[in-house]
């Protein structure tokens, strides 16, 4: 399904340094079991005058800001200019772009933020994508293991697709803005320049250029 694969979600590859992971695959949670070997592969290649090793597979860009009270699990990889806010907790298999806002209490595992992503209040982000300049509000988590633990499937409205996955969040294409509360359930995927309401628990599939307000109340942009 075309609105599934990564060159629809995300315009420009370049707006993060998983490029070129992201461009072997067709559909962009086929990368997540391969994040962490990524990131360490990429470390070892990131120029010494511009970012710093602290701890065992933990790379910071020089540029970036991380606060005291942050920790950081490797493998990890901070980019330029990105701020990692008071209590932030990475829990590993994390690339955070450049540019990028982790906020108070927010958690990262295994996830890939584009550059100039902002997650800044409260939020959890497990095994999922956040496409360039996408904006979780506050309080708006991504909901990665189904309650049954089965493997997640992506539902579209004329498709489903396995993906083999147990742990699976979302993908969020380009610009999406989720609002404040918000659940994103195991296999969302919301196409890029998309807007969700606050307080929304969303599952399934989210076309581009769409607001949604609650389920099967999904409009098109104008």
């Amino acid at each position: 399904m075309e609105q599934l694969k990564i060159q629809e979600l995300y315009s420009d590859l370049s707006k993060t340094m998983a490029g070129e992971l992201l461009k072997s695959k067709t559909y962009p949670w086929e990368v997540l079991p391969e994040i962490g070997a990524f990131i360490v592969k990429l470390g070892n290649t990131l120029s010494e005058e511009e970012y710093e090793k602290r701890g065992e597979d933990v790379w910071v860009a020089k540029s970036a800001s991380v606060a005291p009270t942050a920790c950081i699990h490797g493998p990890a990889i901070i980019g330029k200019e990105a701020e990692i806010r008071h209590c932030a907790f990475i829990r590993g298999n994390a690339l955070v772009g450049e540019g990028a806002v982790v906020g108070n209490s927010t958690e990262l595992k295994n996830v890939i933020l584009f550059d100039k992503v902002q997650v800044p209040h409260y939020n959890y982000v497990g095994d999922s994508i956040l496409g360039y300049k996408s904006h979780m509000g506050a309080g708006s988590i991504t909901s990665n293991v189904k309650s049954d633990k089965k493997l997640v499937v992506v539902k579209a409205q004329d498709t489903q697709m396995e993906t083999g996955l147990k742990k699976f969040g979302a993908m969020l294409g380009d610009e999406v803005e989720v609002g404040c509360g918000s659940v994103l359930n195991p296999g969302t995927v919301v196409g890029s320049h998309s807007n969700i309401y606050p307080l929304s628990s969303v599952r399934g599939v989210v076309p581009a250029n769409s607001i949604y307000k609650k389920q099967g109340d999904v409009i098109e942009k104008r």
